[in-house]
């Protein structure tokens, strides 16, 4: 059943959030905040987890009633987590997940010294021309080889690593606190749309997309940020999209043409229909999750 298969999801996601934070304890990597602030990103961070369960959890136990009212208390809770982060910890721009997963690769490679050692190692320096060269014996396969000197290579990863952890979050001014404060609180205006006009009024659909809108173009002349915010902006403006699979949108304009070509697709295409049949089957199960569809 779909509430089994997304307990074993959360769940998994959850042991991984766990796991994570044994490694950084062990490996003394902690992260670039406060103690309080590691606290709230671990509560939001698990909320993002279950959420979805939850819903489908209140729905099976309470019916409909419970399932909003269950909706509606996560979406308070991220919606005060996210803003404590925003106001009190200066934490900048709130990315997702909160917190970084911890990369098992990079952490599993010996230290700095060895690391000099080993690419001493494996790459040779020309007398007269200064190149680096890597030896036959330390050469990859074709399709996997990289060629750049290996220190560039080690360099760049080391580089994108300190700053995916290190790097403390981008100050924001007085217009992009209030372009992420609407971001905050989007999921709360349209809650409050639904119950005052509805699930088939276009008011929360409208109000929801202008104020995501809004947002991103109030944070897109923010010169400066990380590598994970930019990816974050992205991340939103590539979202936009789901307001194409949003009711009434949906409903009204989207499913027919969908259906249409993924039917068309599965019908003519050898092999696209081993996907694209199962999407048309999950498509209304999909519809149906709050969580997946406006989260």
């Amino acid at each position: 059943s779909h509430e089994l298969s997304e307990l074993v999801y959360s769940a998994s996601n959850l042991l991984v959030l766990l796991n994570d934070g044994i490694l950084r304890r062990a490996l003394q990597k902690k992260l670039p905040v406060s103690l309080s602030q590691q606290k709230l990103l671990t509560w939001l961070s698990v909320l993002e987890c279950v959420e979805v369960f939850m819903e489908m959890g209140a729905a099976k136990v309470w019916g409909e009633v419970g399932r909003w009212l269950v909706i509606a208390l996560i979406q308070l809770a991220k919606a005060v987590l996210r803003m404590f982060l925003l106001i009190w910890f200066k934490a900048g721009l709130q990315t997702s997940p909160p917190i970084v997963p911890l990369d098992r690769e990079t952490q599993a490679r010996p230290p700095d010294g060895d690391q000099s050692t080993d690419s001493q190692e494996q790459s040779y320096v020309g007398k007269r021309s200064n190149r680096v060269v890597r030896t036959l014996q330390n050469t990859p396969s074709l399709h996997s080889r990289h060629w750049g000197a290996p220190q560039q290579r080690k360099g760049r990863q080391q580089q994108q690593q300190r700053e995916e952890l290190s790097v403390a979050p981008t100050p924001l001014g007085l217009q992009e606190t209030i372009a992420e404060s609407l971001y905050i609180a989007r999921p709360l205006l349209h809650l409050l749309s639904l119950g005052l006009w509805g699930q088939r009024s276009w008011t929360p659909w409208l109000l929801s997309g202008v104020v995501d809108v809004t947002s991103l173009s109030l944070l897109s002349d923010r010169k400066g940020l990380s590598r994970r915010e930019r990816l974050e902006l992205r991340r939103r403006t590539i979202l936009l999209l789901y307001y194409l699979l949003r009711s009434p949108f949906y409903d009204r304009f989207s499913e027919a043409r969908i259906l249409f070509l993924l039917q068309l697709l599965a019908d003519h295409v050898p092999g696209v229909g081993l996907v694209a049949r199962p999407l048309m089957d999950y498509l209304p199960a999909w519809q149906k999750i709050y969580f997946y569809s406006w989260g």
